[in-house]
């Protein structure tokens, strides 16, 4: 992203979320504040609507994460923290009363978001508090206050990120017993055929202009390992067909097809 501006893929994934709601009547993931947040016309969020894949996508990873965060809430977590918040609206829709949210993203990014939820009327409440983190320069952990097991929601950032800020986030993460993530990762163009590569390839080349280009891909038993590794379990990884089958009443897409995945995992509790 450019200095002093916000994330633009930020903005794009916003927009989707919003879309969703117009296009689709929220039927996967239901957010009341996505089109206010944005506060643009209705025909500008419609321009997205050709791209059904990308905006069923951020719509299911979403979906997918709220309800594990909840089944973690009905565990007795009560700390969730925002990892490249963008302009994501949970922290001013949380229906759990006792869970306090952290928003972690870079500084622009944050000033940003601020301004667009004063100029839509939504007033954070004081269980939101915000961290200003650039994930390539600096760690999270330098200033991120835990008093217990957190939840992190950390979607559409890992394949911004390099392997190296990647590895050091997630150590974040696996450092405190009884946490738990959710983030979402890609799979490499190379293992896509005919039009799907060529859609990726082109989405790739389009977020590179923008100065934000995907630098990190991974395989799911790739990814499967490195969480082994570092201590974490209850790996539960969702690729295309297994997606499609549980928000989408699609059980024929072939079990190895390739794409955007979304994962939960947890460091289990001592």
């Amino acid at each position: 992203m450019e200095k002093g501006r916000p994330s633009r893929t930020a903005m794009s994934a916003a927009r989707y979320r919003a879309a969703h709601q117009i296009v689709d009547d929220g039927k996967i993931f239901t957010d009341p504040l996505a089109v206010r947040i944005l506060g643009l016309p209705e025909d500008v969020l419609l321009a997205d609507a050709p791209r059904r894949a990308m905006r069923l996508f951020i719509a299911a990873r979403t979906r997918f994460a709220e309800d594990a965060l909840a089944a973690a809430v009905a565990r007795g977590v009560r700390h969730l923290v925002v990892l490249g918040a963008g302009l994501d609206t949970f922290a001013y829709r949380n229906p759990h009363p006792n869970l306090r949210v952290t928003e972690v993203d870079h500084p622009d990014t944050q000033a940003w978001k601020r301004a667009r939820l004063d100029a839509s009327g939504i007033q954070p409440p004081s269980s939101v508090t915000y961290l200003g983190v650039d994930f390539e320069r600096e760690s999270p952990a330098d200033r991120l206050e835990l008093d217990g097991p957190a939840f992190f929601l950390w979607l559409g950032v890992v394949p911004y990120l390099t392997q190296e800020g990647f590895g050091a986030t997630l150590r974040v993460v696996a450092s405190r017993a009884g946490n738990e993530v959710v983030f979402d990762y890609a799979q490499s163009p190379a293992r896509m055929e005919g039009s799907r590569r060529e859609a990726l390839e082109a989405r790739a080349a389009r977020v590179a202009r923008l100065g934000e280009p995907w630098l990190t891909y991974f395989e799911p038993d790739e990814i499967a390992a490195r969480l082994t590794g570092l201590g974490f379990s209850e790996i539960e990884d969702l690729g295309p067909a297994q997606l499609a089958a549980t928000f989408f009443d699609r059980p024929d897409v072939p079990p190895d097809t390739p794409g955007g995945h979304v994962l939960r995992a947890a460091i289990p509790s001592r």
